[in-house]
């Protein structure tokens, strides 16, 4: 792999010798190419104006864990459907679930890595799913010194490609690089050090709805297997986040439908079966309710 090609992939963490399904029922996952080490990649680029390639302008998904921390100018990126206007300097991270594209440059100077989640310790790993989803994160010059020669050393030991014994000290210094951001994600979270009871319980749920959410709808269910009652559910709920849990288990539901509507050609009925809605009517009009519009008008408006 030329130095060219990783600057070009690395424009946005698309990476060369991508696997890329054309539309079809999965959602395309982009794969790092046969040759990079430890399921790593780390650089620094600078771009102006419109991706270059195709692959960067798609929304797909990576099959790793994506950082970007911008030094200078700005990135406009989409997530999940929501634009996000990276300024310097600041950081972000987009989980391998989330679907994401980019838009432009204004004379950016981005630092971007991607690591597999095989390469994460397992403690960072825990952390990073309780973090996601996140907005972009403004660094004081302080914490950004820090995390910008962190991401240095990690560029330098990145680029020595025959020296294996540096392929466990990139893994340990990218490791690293993961804990200085995720911290700084849980300074801007919480004011105190101590979580509150209600804080444990809403990420405890949190973390359950990602796993059961296309089997599991009702909200007592989630209490039962937190050993606690609904109500006291939903008012860690509200005290937390301001909405009820079944808020959060439709919006989970809307999300992952929107996701199948825009990047796969399932049919609407093979959508809601996959969300666990064996009736169809039922899951279209829920769709409805939320959106303002139903499945068919939400895949037209947003192919148009």
């Amino acid at each position: 792999m030329g130095v060219t090609d990783v600057i070009c992939y690395l424009h946005f963490l698309i990476f060369v010798g991508i696997v890329m399904q054309e539309k079809s029922k999965y959602i395309p996952v982009n794969t790092l190419p046969a040759g990079i080490r430890e399921g790593i990649i780390i650089g620094r680029t600078s771009s102006n104006g419109l991706p270059n390639a195709k692959e960067v302008e798609r929304s797909h998904r990576d099959n790793g864990h994506v950082f970007i921390l911008q030094e200078k100018g700005t990135t406009h990126i989409e997530i999940d459907f929501q634009e996000h206007y990276l300024e310097a300097s600041s950081i972000i991270y987009i989980h391998p679930d989330q679907i994401h594209r980019v838009i432009g440059f204004e004379n950016a100077t981005i630092i971007s890595w991607i690591i597999t989640s095989e390469n994460l310790q397992p403690e960072f790993l825990k952390l990073l799913e309780t973090l996601k989803p996140v907005n972009a994160l403004p660094l004081k010059n302080n914490i950004l010194s820090i995390i910008t020669e962190t991401s240095s050393l990690c560029i330098k030991l990145f680029e020595r490609k025959h020296e294996k014994l540096f392929d466990s000290i990139l893994k340990a210094s990218c490791n690293t690089l993961i804990a200085l951001v995720a911290s700084q994600y849980l300074v801007k979270s919480k004011s105190k050090d101590n979580s509150s009871r209600f804080e444990v319980i809403t990420k405890a749920f949190k973390s359950s709805l990602e796993n059961d959410f296309t089997k599991v709808k009702s909200p007592t269910v989630y209490a039962n297997n937190l050993n606690i009652s609904t109500p006291y559910l939903n008012e860690c709920f509200k005290n937390t986040t301001g909405h009820s849990v079944s808020h959060h288990i439709q919006q989970r539901i809307i999300l992952e439908a929107k996701r199948l509507l825009y990047h796969s050609n399932k049919s609407v009925k093979e959508i809601a079966v996959e969300l666990g809605y064996d009736d169809y009517s039922y899951f279209t009009r829920l769709f409805a309710k939320i959106t303002g519009m139903t499945p068919l008008a939400f895949r037209s408006k947003n192919f148009d």
